[in-house]
């Protein structure tokens, strides 16, 4: 039966912000090198996070410890997004001048307008609400350990912790190379400033984090998109009240702006993940429809780890993708691929 439109209101869409910042860069770092499953498929070779762990000092190594078995990295990122902070120094008075339940409230994450009352009620030491917010975010593969850690962990010492890993990776890390850094951080903020002047919201958040296709949610109005290096080539995102946030790698351009042969990251990471004949056949079967993790192991007869690591690289290209814990192929990256390559030996 045909839909006879009866009303005037257009699909609502989002207003796209871009900031960024050396602190979140810190805190992103930090989340990298704890994410050790994560390591083979960055940018950067595993050899260089076991560089740079190797060259912390032992009380670092044990904060990164920390933040490897409870996720603290998160918590870092909640705080970074109550202000706009202008060093390092002001970050961590901020955290040290918060009291024990708004501290709590902003470490918990924002997991839907429903349960804010909970989480309030959560932070401060409401059990019921904490059961609450663990079997809301049950599907999430930490949040539920995580919320309890940061409601149960005394206060100060949580504190003390967050400081001290902040300020450890900042002035072991981002020091000796910030200038450079915001440079490339600012550089690429300053070009996707330029096209939200000349693309709709979708279109610059699908752009900017070369695919993801975010369509506007309700309640969600606002997105924010922040650039970083440290964790290329992948995008992560984050849900705050009424704002959908993606932290996103900064384009190849932004690296190099003086080089006009400089591929795009992400041509070259789709090239390179289309390179080997496992992966290529893992494309052809999910071309044919979703699978499984375990059903991409019979039909390939390769151990699941083996299996996993190569939809890690093909995830981490943005040519795959899960839903309902089903891995799916997106078919219109893999048909723009072609254009893409056109469009890089045909530019000025």
């Amino acid at each position: 039966m045909d839909l006879i439109n009866a009303t005037s209101r257009k699909r609502q869409t989002y207003q796209v912000n871009i900031k960024y910042s050396l602190l979140w860069e810190s805190a992103l770092g930090i989340a990298a090198i704890t994410n050790t499953p994560l390591l083979d498929s960055l940018e950067q070779p595993e050899q260089y996070w076991k560089k740079t762990r190797s060259s912390l000092s032992d009380n670092m190594k044990q904060q990164l410890n920390w933040v490897e078995k409870h996720n603290t990295w998160k918590a870092l990122l909640q705080l970074l997004h109550q202000q706009d902070f202008s060093s390092l120094e002001e970050f961590t008075a901020f955290i040290h001048d918060l009291n024990k339940e708004e501290f709590r409230y902003i470490c918990i994450p924002f997991v839907g307008s429903e349960v804010q009352e909970e989480r309030r009620h959560t932070a401060n030491g409401d059990e019921k609400a904490l059961e609450k917010l663990k079997e809301k975010t049950k599907d999430n593969p930490f949040f539920p350990q995580y919320i309890e850690y940061v409601c149960k962990e005394e206060v100060d010492v949580l504190k003390s912790h967050l400081i001290d890993v902040m300020t450890g990776w900042y002035l072991a890390v981002i020091l000796s190379d910030e200038e450079r850094v915001k440079t490339i951080l600012h550089t690429d903020m300053l070009a996707k400033l330029s096209a939200k002047e000349k693309m709709k919201p979708e279109a610059l958040v699908e752009w900017a984090t070369s695919g993801v296709h975010y369509v506007p949610e309700p309640d969600v109005h606002h997105v924010l998109l922040i650039p970083h290096m440290v964790y290329r080539p992948w995008s992560i995102v984050a849900d705050l009240e009424d704002t959908k946030v993606f932290y996103y790698p900064v384009s190849n351009e932004s690296i190099a702006p003086e080089d006009k042969y400089m591929p795009n990251n992400f041509l070259v990471l789709r090239h390179k993940a289309l390179g080997d004949e496992m992966r290529l056949r893992m494309i052809k079967l999910l071309s044919e429809g979703s699978r499984s993790l375990n059903e991409l192991t019979e039909l390939l007869d390769l151990g699941k780890s083996t299996i996993h690591h190569h939809l890690k690289l093909l995830r981490s290209a943005q040519l795959v993708e899960v839903k309902d814990s089903r891995y799916v192929l997106k078919k219109q990256a893999l048909l723009s691929l072609a254009n893409e390559l056109d469009l890089y030996i045909h530019q000025d």
